[in-house]
């Protein structure tokens, strides 16, 4: 499909709820982030963790962790696609801007299907379950309700406009404000004139980026890449030896 293009010279003027809203509130949440995690991993290396719960119930989560993985990789894996990569380069390696709105679409919808399936299994299993409820942190609250949030409103936007919709190309607005803000040249007039949904989902990711050292999410810089290339570890069976007494009994 054919999705409408809009500039951001076109958006909206500029107001200082804009700014507040699209540049300062990223920014504030960008560093919390990053002190965040210096903080945590100094202050808090042993509660560096998943917090698993897999010993108190393991069949809903055999299923709801890979599918919500799976669906989270693919899922940011478009997103860098999507906001980091403006369409000239993908325009110069010959994929038009209709192949890629159908592929981003299609791909989109399944891998948010996925993460939802996902999350909402491991939010069912984490309701339902009396001892996993009562072992419910703080941050888990937080978290919980603000993922699925994110996830929710960026699939209702998906569904929305670009696949029920007319068709809305965020990568004229909404990526370009996201590329602005980490070259430090912020244009909040770019996402000032999207579409709510679209606005509401960046809008809680940057929460979710704010929240993220405080929480579980941390194990994902923790994940066991060295093991897909570590030697192999060599056991040799040490040979038995007769006791000292027994041998003395047979002499």
């Amino acid at each position: 499909m054919n999705a409408p293009s809009l500039s951001p010279s076109a958006a909206a003027p500029v107001s200082g709820t804009d700014l507040l809203v699209w540049v300062a509130i990223p920014y504030i949440c960008l560093a919390v982030f990053v002190v965040g995690h210096v903080w945590r991993y100094r202050q808090d290396q042993f509660g560096w963790t998943t917090h698993t719960s897999q010993l108190l119930e393991h069949r809903w989560l055999r299923w709801g962790s890979p599918l919500f993985h799976l669906g989270a990789f693919m899922v940011i894996a478009g997103h860098v696609v999507g906001l980091a990569i403006p369409d000239s380069w993908t325009e110069a390696v010959g994929i038009t801007e209709h192949a890629y709105h159908t592929t981003a679409v299609w791909a989109g919808s399944v891998a948010g299907v996925t993460m939802v399936a996902g999350l909402g299994m491991l939010c069912a299993r984490r309701l339902l379950n009396r001892q996993i409820r009562l072992g419910t942190d703080r941050s888990d609250k937080i978290l919980f309700p603000l993922l699925s949030a994110t996830v929710l409103l960026g699939i209702t936007a998906t569904a929305a406009h670009n696949v029920f919709g007319a068709g809305y190309d965020y990568r004229s607005t909404v990526s370009v404000w996201f590329r602005g803000l980490f070259v430090l040249q912020p244009e909040p007039e770019a996402i000032a004139g999207a579409p709510l949904l679209f606005q509401l989902h960046a809008l809680t990711a940057f929460l979710l980026f704010a929240a993220w050292p405080f929480t579980r999410l941390v194990h994902v810089w923790s994940a066991p890449v060295g093991y897909l290339v570590r030697p192999y570890l060599v056991y040799r069976r040490r040979t038995a030896q007769a006791p000292a007494s027994a041998s003395r009994r047979a002499a």
